[in-house]
Order: structure tokens, then sequence, then C-alpha cells
């Protein structure tokens, strides 16, 4: 079988759609044939996933954005069978393509994909309270956290378009900054019971508590500088009670990965995190940059289970 490509048109504010037809001409001629089928809404990337993972597709690709990224994996973990993924970047946020460092242009991508190596890589599992107070389960490459980034996804997905800027990856730069600031206004400290390993059960109170994967999330923001996708730990990150002021003054760090070093910032290594409201309050949490279920919630470790193809070393 020939590897599938599975599009989502309406990644990068559409312009995926846009460019398909010079898109798929690089693809063509840098990596060769392949098949393709395109998405029509949420949850099609993961039923077209799973569906060819389990007639026997080898290699399947995602072309679109972190939830496009995101949907492909579970279909094809959620598949069981041994398939290897690839990324073609198209979409506004790329931050598990900046942790793989497959390349942002098209023909490079392509050659990325052609000539790279296989690499078992982890990932995340997180069980969380959906919208009817049921459970539910979802599979994540790069960070699923509650709290600020929760607030801030939400006001992307209802933002004003942003397509008079110049470039994609401005707009997806553009439009988390400007969500940031606007969220950051009316910040309000999030609290949680936590509880990570075997460790004691704890109240916290955070801005922003990150679990990741993987290095990036919200279009370039270095939240876990140290995470890798490969040592069989989760990162957690929890961005503590800082005032407004200084987050703004402080903001770039995120994306120098330098926070790390401010006193309200604590990191360690896990492989299962559990969180619950304090008061039983409805705590968002996000998913690879979509808004999920709620708290309570538990994260862990899923070791070396995806086979992705990454670019070869340089």
């Amino acid at each position: 079988m020939l590897p599938l490509i599975i599009v989502n048109p309406k990644s990068a504010a559409g312009s995926t759609r846009d460019k398909w037809s010079a898109i798929a001409s690089d693809l063509r001629t840098h990596f060769g044939p392949f098949t393709v089928a395109f998405t029509k809404g949420p949850g099609d990337g993961i039923d077209l996933a799973r569906r060819s993972a389990e007639s026997g597709r080898k290699l399947i690709i995602a072309c679109g954005g972190d939830g496009t990224v995101n949907e492909v994996a579970n279909g094809i973990l959620l598949s069981g069978n041994d398939v290897e993924m690839g990324v073609f970047p198209s979409g506004t946020g790329g931050d598990f393509r900046r942790t793989v460092r497959m390349p942002a242009e098209p023909r490079e991508a392509a050659r990325a994909l052609k000539n790279g190596s296989t690499k078992k890589i982890d990932v995340g599992k997180v069980t969380y309270t959906d919208e009817n107070g049921g459970s539910a389960e979802r599979y994540f490459l790069n960070v699923s956290s509650f709290g600020l980034a929760a607030g801030v996804i939400g006001r992307v997905k209802s933002a004003t378009s942003l397509d008079w800027l110049p470039a994609d990856n401005i707009r997806g730069r553009a439009s988390f900054a400007l969500s940031t600031l606007q969220e950051v206004v009316a910040l309000q400290t999030t609290t949680a019971r936590v509880k990570i390993d075997d460790g004691e059960e704890r109240s916290i109170g955070t801005v922003n508590f990150c679990v990741a994967n993987a290095r990036f999330f919200g279009g370039g923001m270095k939240i876990a500088p140290k995470a890798k996708i490969s040592d069989g730990f989760l990162d957690v990150v929890n961005i503590g009670d800082i005032r407004t002021a200084k987050i703004i003054l402080n903001a770039y760090t995120l994306y120098r990965g330098t926070h790390l070093d401010l006193p309200e910032v604590k990191d360690t290594l896990a492989k299962r995190i559990e969180a619950r409201p304090l008061n039983g309050e409805q705590i968002p949490i996000e998913i690879d940059g979509e808004l999920g279920g709620f708290l309570p919630a538990a994260w862990e470790i899923v070791p070396s289970a995806l086979n992705l193809r990454v670019p070869p070393l340089k």
C-alpha cells in the first residue's frame, strides 16, 4: 500500500486547502507517490487513521497543525497496529514539528519524510472528565495542561481572524500572544489537589500546570525545555502565582525556555500525575492545543508507543 497523507484542509486558516495543489506537487517530486484523504470535521483524522492502520497501511502522514497530528496519532494508537507515522507541517502552531526538528518548508519536509529514519517515541495519555460527567481518554504528543493555557486556547478558537498578517506562523504567534494578553488581564490563580507518582496529594496554586511529553506549546513557547520524547517520563511544569505585570515582563522567557529559572516556576519528572478541583469547580484542560474536558484528570506516560519518521541527522 502507498503511504496515506491525511490532510486537514482548514489548517493554517484554510491556506492548506488553497495551496494543496502546490503542496501535493512538492510531495510527489521530493517524497514520492502517495494517496490522500481529507478531513471534514473534528475527529475525522482519528477515524481515517484508525481505519487505514487496521487495513494494513504502513505509513500514515498527518498534514496540518498540531490538532491534526494529535488526531492521526490517536487513530494509529487506537488501531493497535505497528504503523509508522509522519508529520508534514501545514498549520499555524507547529509545536510538535519543532520538537522533532521537522522542516517547515514543504520541499524540505518532503525530503525529510523520504530520507528520514524511524524512531520509537513516548506518548502521554490523559483520562479526564467529559462534558457529561463521564470518563474519556486521549493520547497526546506535546502538552496537556490546565490554567492559563486552556483559557488562551478558548480565546484563540473564538478570536477575530488575523489573515491580514503576512505569514501563517506570524498569524499563529500573534493570535496566541493577543489571546494570552487578554487572558492575563483577567488572570486568576487556579487551585487544585495534585498527586505525582506515589507522593502525597497536596494543594497547589497555579497560573498554568503543564504535563509535557515534548518541549513546545502555544505556537512556539518552549514550556518544557528539558523534555525528551523517548525518556519514559513526563515533564511537569507548574507556573505558580505570578503577578500580571511579571508575566508580561517575562513572557519572552517562555520562548527561550529560561522561565524555569524563575522562583515561581517548579518542574519535575513523573510517570503519573493526578489532579482534581479543590472546591468542586469546573476546571477545563487542554490537550495538544485543543480543549478537552475537565478535572479530575490523570496523566500517564506510555513509553515507546509510537513509530515516528524523523528527519535524518545532519
